[in-house]
């Protein structure tokens, strides 16, 4: 197989210097990680050993993101809660530096007071005191969420507004990951209006900032809210939406990451869905 953009989350059981072959497993040269348990607020320092280790073993990635925790919560109006949840994406984005990986994908948060432009102003805030506290270090991407409850980061507009309140040069750091699902699932439509999602996305944050794919289909209805993964072509989502972007020409080279369900096996799934996206190639008009 040639190495191209797309890849997948991958485990890192026993360590992360584990995950680049795991990545070659699936034929992939491009993945994703968890530095830590995502499920937990414990910050583990990464031995030097390891991180050696790991940078030798992902000597032939082309694209290496970490997920951060999901406990972290930059929109929070909780002091406690917003301190914590900075400080812990801090220590997210200096492993991710320690290891040499291109980028840390974070969820905008929730504004649990439903106050969003200020949960749009904290996040911001928690971006900037992590990013001055790692210089040089891998960039930011904000990823799209599905919009329900109080989640930040649902529009285009929101996603806009955190990177605005973000000065230079820490800007500059600062990009936008796109979760199909999520944005099926928020109402934007891939499937009958391709070309117009883009042309929004211009039109807010720019569709440049556009620095990853998430790519999955959704188990849930269009415009739902309800983030549920589902293998390619095999939700509400159907498969058009994936030939199209696999031949959009402006995103070629962004690198695009399989979230969907891996059952008990960790290779075939991804592996089956790699295919998928890999034989949608040159079809525009299938």
């Amino acid at each position: 197989m040639t190495p191209d953009e797309l890849g997948a989350h991958v485990s890192v059981a026993g360590g992360v210097h584990n995950a680049p072959g795991r990545a070659a497993d699936i034929g992939a040269v491009v993945c994703q990680v968890f530095t830590k348990q995502p499920n937990r607020w414990a910050e583990p320092a990464i031995a030097d050993e390891i991180a050696a280790r790991y940078r030798v073993a992902a000597a032939d990635l082309a694209y290496v993101a970490s997920h951060d925790s999901y406990l972290i919560n930059l929109a929070s109006p909780q002091p406690d809660l917003w301190r914590r949840s900075t400080d812990c994406f801090t220590g997210e984005l200096q492993r991710a530096a320690q290891l040499g990986l291109d980028a840390v994908v974070t969820h905008p948060g929730n504004a649990t007071d439903g106050d969003r432009a200020s949960g749009i102003v904290r996040n911001a805030d928690g971006l900037v005191e992590a990013l001055e506290a790692t210089p040089g270090g891998p960039c930011v991407l904000l990823e799209l969420t599905a919009g329900a409850g109080t989640s930040v980061g649902g529009t285009f507009e929101e996603l806009a507004s955190i990177i605005d309140a973000i000065p230079e040069p820490h800007g500059a750091r600062v990009g936008v990951c796109f979760d199909t699902c999520h944005a099926w699932v928020a109402g934007m439509d891939l499937r009958d209006d391709f070309e117009g999602v883009w042309q929004r996305a211009d039109d807010t944050f720019g569709a440049d900032r556009i620095e990853l794919f998430h790519l999955n289909d959704a188990k849930t209805p269009f415009g739902s809210r309800l983030d549920r993964h589902e293998n390619i072509g095999e939700g509400t989502m159907g498969i058009a939406p994936f030939r199209q972007l696999m031949n959009a020409e402006r995103f070629r080279k962004v690198p695009k990451i399989l979230e969907t369900p891996k059952g008990d096996d960790l290779v075939t799934a991804d592996r089956r869905n790699l295919a998928v996206l890999r034989g949608l190639r040159d079809q525009p008009g299938a």
